[in-house]
């Protein structure tokens, strides 16, 4: 499937309290038409959690013939980087949404300007050349109000000549500030004369050195939203307690006094023992915990993708989360069970070795091969099936095997019977060791009679295991991953995490049935008994194959 195919029906997003609000007020004329975006800032790669947001805003727009216009917010040249912006791009696309324009923040530093040059005619904005310490020491505390900066009441002629040599470069970085004049007493800090421009003598990816100022975020946002037509403009609990600077910077603004976008705000993803805010994940790169951030440990999309967690499988996701007003933590359970209900029907289902112990079938006439007829995947009509070599000397998981077996093991030992997928009866008659005692070879017998498909009715057999012709096998490495971190406190951001010593265990030699040689263009398998796992699309080569474990069979979800 391709993956601008993946939403196939723009309007799938279920309703919400958003669409409530939507559909409000388009019957009652408030607004004529939609239109949302997806701001992210290029200093790190995009997580789950922006999956979520991107498909909130994104399926929101295509809901009621709307548009959805992808944004840079690249206003802090100091953390931002090209890199960025195409790994944004690409994770985007994959997800299957579709921008209908691309902007830059970094577009509007002019009209930004040009807007902060208002607020200082109007007496709504100050140069402060107070310190950051200086500034974060007079803000005051949830219970106390803040204090005024000495350089509150400089007159307009003043501050727009500070502002202007701010401009012209002629300040060292963190000597001024523009800061709104707001009210130092408000009960809301954000709206304690919050610092609106900064000095950073820093090369920007999009403008250069045309700029030596930049706007914080806050400022920023709302305009980026009003140039652009925004509606409705989603984002994250987070910023609830922004809003109302949000909506005092536009209305104190003549071009957006009367009609301005709205911002509404929803639950944040939160997945219990994962890490996904950007700040914590490129420390997990810098630190070189994670190889980078497309490691299959992360849940950042590209290591998702890598991982081969589909889009199809993340959409799926985020509907069975939903659009809530409160914070919530996910169970992983939950998006591994879309994960499986996703592959289920579309990974063709192969006999995979992962921990090989050879077999000989000492009955069985040396050069002969049979061509074994098994389905690709039994739960998908259609699907088709193909032939798996058998032979003398096959592969078997050593799991499979027990020396001294525990009471109801039904695979193999010294003098049981087992069944072979799609093959025969074999009895297990020796165990060869070596040295220090470890089984190495199994030596056993088939019964002729038993060919599956042959209509054998005689005895029963209650274990049934898979194997792999040893002449036939192709030679893979397989990673299986588990949970990179587990948190002290799942309720803290900043919880103490511990890390899993077994959170990637590289698998070498195992074996698979020769059918992947053949099949390049198949990505995604299920490998029975095993799990789902996906070719890596960084280390994986036609001459030596390399498999991610996505997720295993077994699911202890029980949403």
């Amino acid at each position: 499937m391709k993956n601008e195919d993946m939403i196939k029906d723009d309007t799938a997003m279920s309703s919400n309290f958003i669409h409530n609000i939507i559909e409000e007020e388009l019957s009652s004329g408030k607004v004529k038409s939609i239109q949302t975006r997806f701001p992210p800032e290029p200093n790190g790669y995009l997580h789950v959690g922006h999956a979520k947001a991107i498909l909130i805003s994104y399926l929101t727009a295509k809901k009621y013939g709307g548009k959805f216009n992808l944004r840079f917010d690249d206003t802090n040249p100091t953390k931002e980087d090209v890199e960025y912006v195409n790994s944004i791009m690409e994770d985007i696309e994959w997800l299957g949404c579709k921008w209908d324009a691309l902007f830059y923040a970094s577009d509007y530093f002019g009209q930004m300007y040009a807007y902060a040059v208002e607020l200082i005619e109007k007496g709504l904005a100050y140069i402060d050349d107070q310190s950051a310490d200086e500034i974060k020491a007079t803000r005051g505390s949830l219970t106390e109000p803040g204090t005024e900066s000495p350089y509150r009441n400089r007159s307009v002629e003043e501050n727009l000549k500070l502002f202007e040599q701010m401009k012209n470069g002629e300040f060292p970085d963190g000597t001024r500030v523009l800061r709104a004049k707001i009210d130092m007493t408000s009960s809301n800090i954000n709206m304690r004369d919050p610092v609106i421009y900064r000095i950073a003598h820093a090369t920007h990816h999009n403008t250069g050195d045309e700029w030596c100022i930049y706007p914080m975020y806050d400022y920023a946002h709302p305009i980026e939203d009003a140039i652009e037509g925004i509606t409705h403009s989603l984002c994250s609990l987070e910023f609830e307690n922004h809003r109302p600077l949000y909506d005092w910077v536009l209305m104190n603004l003549d071009d957006y006094a009367v009609e301005r976008p709205r911002q509404i705000e929803f639950a944040k993803l939160y997945i219990k023992d994962s890490v996904l805010g950007k700040r914590y994940l490129k420390k997990l790169v810098d630190d070189g915990v994670v190889a980078d951030w497309d490691d299959p440990r992360l849940d950042t999309i590209s290591g998702m993708r890598r991982r081969g967690i589909t889009p199809e499988a993340i959409k799926d996701f985020a509907e069975r989360i939903g659009v809530a007003k409160s914070n919530s933590i996910v169970d992983r359970g939950l998006l591994e069970h879309c994960v499986r209900e996703d592959l289920k029907l579309k990974a063709p289902r192969k006999m995979v070795v992962l921990d090989p112990l050879k077999v000989v079938i000492t009955n069985y006439p040396e050069d002969k091969v049979e061509w074994m007829d098994d389905e690709n995947n039994s739960d998908v009509e259609g699907a088709g099936s193909r032939l798996v070599p058998f032979s003398r000397e096959i592969y078997v998981e050593r799991e499979d095997f027990e020396m001294d077996p525990p009471k109801k093991f039904h695979r193999l030992y010294i003098g049981n019977e087992v069944r072979l997928r799609k093959a025969y009866f074999i009895t297990c008659n020796e165990a060869i060791t070596d040295e220090d005692g470890k089984v190495i070879e199994l030596r056993c017998t088939y019964d002729p009679e038993t060919k599956s498909g042959s209509g054998f009715e005689g005895r029963k057999v209650k274990g049934t295991i898979h194997w792999v012709s040893a002449k036939h096998a192709v030679d893979a490495t397989v990673r299986l991953y588990d949970n990179l971190v587990y948190r002290e406190d799942e309720n803290d951001d900043n919880s103490a995490l511990i890390f899993n010593p077994n959170s990637a265990i590289v698998m070498e030699n195992c074996k698979l049935e020769p059918s992947f040689n053949v099949e390049p263009e198949i990505t995604h398998y299920q490998f029975l008994r095993h799990g789902y796992f996906v070719k890596d699309s960084k280390l994986s080569k036609p001459e030596h194959l390399v498999f991610n474990r996505i997720v295993s069979l077994k699911s202890s979800y029980k949403g």
